[in-house]
C-alpha cells in the first residue's frame, strides 16, 4: 500500500478539523447569540403582549363605559320618543272624539236650522196668505162699500121714482077726478 493513500485523507482530515474547529467556535457564538437574540425578543415581545393586552383592557373597559352611555342615551331618546308617541296618540284621541263630538252637534243643529227654515217657510207662506187676504179683504170692503153707496143712491132713486109715481098717480086721480 501507498502512504499517499493514508497520508492525504489524514492532511485532508487535519485541515478539514481546523477549519471545523473555527467554524464551530464562531457557530456556538453566534447560536448563543441567536439565542440571546431570540430571548431577548420573547421577552420584549412578552413585555409589549402585557402592555398590548393593557391597553386592550382599558380600551375595553372605555368602550364597555362608551357604550353604556351611548345605551342609557339611546334609552333615554326611546323613553322620550315613546312619550312625545303616547302624547301624540292622546292627543289624537282628544281631536277624534270632540271631532265626533262636534260633527254631532253641527247635525243636531243642521237639523234645527232645517226646521227652522221649514217653520220659517210655512210662517212666511201663512203670511203672504194673510196678506193677500187683507188685500182681497180691504177690496172687497171698498167694493161693498161702493155697492151700498150704490144700493142706497138706487134706494133713493127708487123711492124718489115711487114718490113720483105717486105723485104722478095722484095727480093722474086728482086729473081723472076732474074730468069726471
Amino acid at each position: 500500500m501507498n502512504k499517499s493513500y493514508f497520508i492525504f485523507p489524514l492532511l485532508g482530515l487535519l485541515i478539514f478539523g481546523g477549519f471545523y474547529l473555527s467554524f464551530e467556535k464562531e457557530y456556538q457564538a453566534k447560536a448563543a447569540e441567536a439565542t440571546a437574540r431570540a430571548e431577548q425578543i420573547k421577552k420584549d415581545k412578552a413585555k409589549q403582549d402585557i402592555a398590548n393586552r393593557e391597553a386592550a383592557i382599558k380600551a375595553a373597559i372605555e368602550s364597555q363605559a362608551k357604550r353604556k352611555l351611548e345605551r342609557e342615551e339611546k334609552e333615554r331618546v326611546e323613553e322620550a320618543k315613546k312619550t312625545a308617541r303616547q302624547d301624540a296618540e292622546d292627543l289624537r284621541q282628544r281631536n277624534y272624539d270632540e271631532r265626533n263630538k262636534l260633527r254631532d252637534q253641527v247635525g243636531r243643529l243642521k237639523k234645527d236650522l232645517e226646521e227652522l227654515k221649514a217653520v220659517t217657510a210655512k210662517v212666511s207662506e201663512e203670511k203672504k196668505k194673510h196678506a193677500d187676504e187683507l188685500a182681497f179683504l180691504q177690496t172687497f170692503v171698498k167694493q161693498a162699500e161702493a155697492n151700498v153707496k150704490y144700493y142706497y143712491n138706487l134706494l133713493d132713486k127708487i123711492t124718489a121714482a115711487e114718490a113720483a109715481r105717486a105723485e104722478a098717480a095722484k095727480i093722474a086721480a086728482a086729473e081723472a077726478a076732474k074730468k069726471s
